[in-house]
């Protein structure tokens, strides 16, 4: 009887700790994230995030507001028309899934790219980058909803210095 008992109120017990799920995150938060403009008109952001707990996939979303300047480019190497030069604007993002690995940690780097343009170029040009900035600049670890800003300036000069007419 005592051997039953012990059976109906330990099976409970057992079965709680066989569905219990992994430890989530105990205290997620970011060490850094730097951002680097590049000289394709991209930005990457490195950064490393803490407290994650061990072998979890951690979801990030990389987010800024981008401008940027769009040329047509001939094969002589000059922007031969004012009309062949337009501006985009808009948010820009890009996602992420890293995992945190044995030590609870993850380090890695997203990059995003200017915002998309309508411009076409005639034939015998290539639609290039001439100028970009990058504003409101923030990371966000969306599995445990921690963001952490993206400081600094992040505005090219001219992409394309040796093209004439592009900036």
């Amino acid at each position: 009887m005592k051997k039953r008992l012990l059976v109906i109120l330990g099976l409970p017990l057992l079965l709680a700790l066989l569905t219990t799920l992994p430890a989530q995150a105990v205290s997620p938060h970011f060490i850094r994230a730097d951002g680097t403009l590049n000289s394709d008109g991209t930005l990457t952001v490195a950064f490393k995030e803490a407290g994650l707990g061990t072998n979890q996939n951690i979801d990030y979303l990389l987010t800024a507001d981008a401008r940027a300047t769009y040329v047509c480019v001939n094969h002589g190497g000059a922007n031969p028309s004012a009309s062949n030069k337009t501006e985009a604007a808009g948010p820009v993002t890009a996602p992420g899934t890293f995992n945190s690995g044995k030590n609870g940690q993850v380090t890695a780097s997203l990059t995003v790219s200017p915002p998309s343009t309508t411009l076409t170029c005639p034939p015998g040009q290539s639609l290039q980058v001439a100028q970009v900035s990058y504003t409101n600049v923030t990371l966000t670890d969306t599995t445990n909803d921690v963001s952490t800003p993206v400081t600094g300036t992040f505005s090219s000069g001219c992409l394309l210095p040796n093209v004439r007419g592009a900036c």
